[in-house]
């Protein structure tokens, strides 16, 4: 068995599934290493995705757990067994692993979500944009990071699911460089709003009381409500949650900002007003 010297999120996501499969039915390590005829260290490497399983066992270990979702089985199966090799393999050991895990998540979504409160989000940035806010990034960046994150970031443009955006009109309002840069991508905004895939959502200042529109996340459906992720930045880089408590938290937190916020005809004619006065 050759174990795997950086597992991405995907694999880890399937490897924590089939641990709280096993953890569910009550069995430890070794009582599913002896169902399965193999020993403890390898249920050890599947279930902290340092090896790859194969569709047999995934749907043998999913018997022994007593699981008879099949819609939830094969979603685990199509998992295990995906070979993609995407385009953001070609910054592996280039960009920081978070920004490929995050693109292989968006690859294998059906909707995309998503909350901004200080910037325009990164897959509705122009590129002036993009490249003022990483250029603010601490520690500096060098021109040639900059470039490929630049690059990766337009990469990732190229979705064609169900996106929807709630963006805070203080993330519209704030110049991350000259006063042209904002009002080229407020008016990108406007153009991208009217693509039959993409929603976008204003939450004026003038909204009484509204402290949900605190934080920004990402919300990325899987294949199945129980294997969405949602990713929050923070200082030492992205976090990954996708427990079920945690998920059905931030379920609850962007359908109430959406029905807070704007609707997309008041928000594209918002957008368009705030352009018009740079």
């Amino acid at each position: 068995m050759v174990k795997r010297r950086e597992p991405t999120a995907r694999q880890m996501r399937l490897a924590t599934e089939l641990r709280r499969l096993r953890e569910a039915a009550g069995l430890s390590s070794r009582q599913a290493a002896a169902l399965l005829g193999v020993g403890p260290a390898q249920i050890t490497h599947i279930e902290s995705a340092l090896a790859g399983v194969s569709e047999q066992r995934v749907r043998r270990l999913a018997s022994h757990y007593a699981c008879t979702d099949e819609e939830f089985i094969d979603a685990l199966v199509a998992m295990a067994t995906d070979r993609t090799r995407g385009w953001w393999e070609e910054y592996r050991g280039l960009l920081p692993t978070a920004f490929l895990d995050l693109s292989e998540l968006e690859h294998h979504a059906r909707f995309l979500r998503h909350v901004a409160i200080l910037y325009v989000p990164g897959l509705l940035q122009t590129e002036d944009y993009s490249r003022a806010v990483f250029s603010s990034r601490m520690p500096e960046l060098t021109s040639e990071e900059l470039e490929l994150r630049i690059q990766h970031r337009k990469a990732r443009q190229r979705f064609t699911i169900p996106y929807e955006a709630v963006i805070h009109e203080a993330a519209l309002r704030i110049r991350v460089s000259d006063r042209a840069t904002s009002r080229a991508q407020l008016t990108r905004l406007v153009e991208l709003s009217e693509a039959n895939h993409i929603t976008v959502r204003v939450i004026p200042f003038d909204l009484d009381g509204f402290a949900r529109a605190s934080s920004t996340m990402t919300y990325v459906g899987g294949p199945l409500s129980k294997l969405d992720t949602v990713v929050r930045d923070a200082l030492h880089g992205s976090a990954f949650i996708d427990s079920e408590a945690q998920l059905n938290t931030y379920r609850t937190s962007f359908r109430k900002v959406e029905v807070a916020s704007l609707e997309p005809g008041q928000s594209r004619e918002f957008i368009h007003r705030l352009a018009k006065e740079l």
